[in-house]
């Protein structure tokens, strides 16, 4: 009996992960020019950390995680998102004593246990940034101004940033009391999570896609009316950053975000036509959640955005990535005599860091010729005959087709003068 993937996971053949690194060395770039450094933590952290950093009214805590037991009985969780991680691994490595802002990225596999859908796994992947000791709004609109380029870069289009603030602990009680008793009438009418959220975190019930809840909210008070002073500031000048770079946004004043961490700004990233899951890109500030991680206070915004929701919208849009061959030169072989000469040219190809190949099965020179065409060289090689008897070997561009003869001792100087 065949041995299946676990439902909600994927294999990403060569096809594939030819055009993940192709995005990923995309991003790299980018935070390079931003001036953020990879980060790598742990795939699974302690449990502790997901309950105190995500919050334990959040669906994620609730129902999605993937908690076990060790064999030393400590609680363990496979990572559902990596911002808890990196506060983590920037408390417990203190990075807050180096130069501030510490400006991060990370790429990985996330786990969360709920439903395989569209755009949604139980094993996924995301790319992150973490921006940790910068309170300015600056930080905030550069996030975002970061996420804009990239799917600018890759060619999206129909792209919309939906902007809100979602105020700080001092204007937030005050917002979470107002809509408390405009819901408090119709709380019999609201499904059982909302109901369950009520006196937990009522800002979640903005969040719910029940349609009856949603018709409950027409008219509920919105976080923008109840802000502080500083915090209306705050937003008014991350607005004038964005208006400043010239990246168009949309006020949703019902944006919450579904973590529990945020304040201040909040914001996704959609796109219209990749299904249900619209929203391909989101995140906000949270200058608590160092410190409830154990951290002194520390302010930080950042962003995830889902990889697999990448590669759907560049679908959907009939965008194809430029990926490139991964072999600029096939050796042929006119007999199995000639294979230990073949087997050294590409040995050498390849220390001049010459991405070559060849046939290793002892197919005929017709054959070797179409397994060849899957690897789309530049050049192809071939060893024997009356051209080796001369010493030579005879180089085929594959491009223009013309044909000559090269020496066997400068072939592989030759070839790497034209690969660069």
């Amino acid at each position: 009996m065949l041995t299946k993937r676990p439902r909600g996971t994927n294999d990403f053949l060569p096809a594939d992960t030819a055009k993940w690194q192709y995005v990923e060395d995309m991003l790299r770039r980018i935070c390079r020019e931003f001036g953020y450094e990879e980060i790598r933590t742990p795939i699974f952290e302690d449990t502790a950390l997901f309950l105190r950093g995500v919050g334990d009214t959040t669906d994620i805590v609730q129902k999605e995680m993937y908690t076990f037991e060790d064999a030393g009985g400590r609680s363990i969780t496979l990572r559902p998102e990596n911002t808890a991680s990196a506060v983590r691994a920037y408390v417990e490595n203190k990075l807050f004593a180096g130069v501030q802002p510490v400006k991060l990225f990370y790429m990985g596999p996330m786990f969360r246990y709920e439903r395989p859908q569209a755009g949604r796994f139980r094993q996924f992947h995301q790319f992150g940034i973490e921006c940790f000791g910068a309170a300015s709004p600056a930080a905030d609109a550069e996030i975002i101004a970061l996420a804009w380029e990239f799917y600018n870069r890759l060619g999206l289009k129909g792209l919309e940033v939906n902007l809100n603030s979602v105020g700080c602990p001092h204007c937030r009680p005050l917002y979470r009391q107002a809509l408390q008793d405009f819901l408090r009438p119709h709380l019999g009418e609201l499904c059982p999570t909302c109901q369950e959220r009520f006196e937990k975190n009522p800002l979640r019930i903005l969040d719910c896609k029940n349609p009856d809840c949603q018709q409950h909210l027409v008219g509920a008070p919105i976080t923008l009316e109840h802000l502080c002073d500083d915090c209306s500031e705050h937003f008014t000048a991350v607005k004038r950053y964005l208006d400043e770079a010239g990246i168009p946004y949309r006020i949703n004043d019902r944006l919450v975000r579904g973590l529990d961490y945020y304040t201040n700004t909040a914001f996704e990233i959609l796109l219209s036509d990749i299904g249900a899951q619209s929203a391909v890109c989101g995140g906000g500030r949270y200058n608590s959640l160092v410190e409830q991680v154990g951290g002194k206070p520390t302010p930080g915004v950042g962003f995830a955005l889902g990889m697999e929701r990448v590669f759907n919208a560049l679908a959907a849009q009939g965008i194809e990535l430029p990926v490139q061959s991964g072999t600029d030169v096939f050796v042929a072989a006119l007999g199995e005599a000639e294979m230990p000469l073949v087997f050294r040219l590409v040995t050498e190809l390849r220390r001049r860091n010459i991405a070559a190949a060849y046939d290793m099965l002892g197919r005929s020179l017709k054959a070797q010729f179409k397994y060849a065409d899957k690897f789309s060289a530049a050049y192809t090689l071939i060893v024997g005959g009356d051209e080796l008897a001369r010493g030579n070997v005879l180089m085929r561009d594959m491009a223009t087709s013309e044909q000559q003869e090269v020496p066997l001792d400068e072939v592989v100087a030759l070839l790497a003068e034209r690969l660069g």
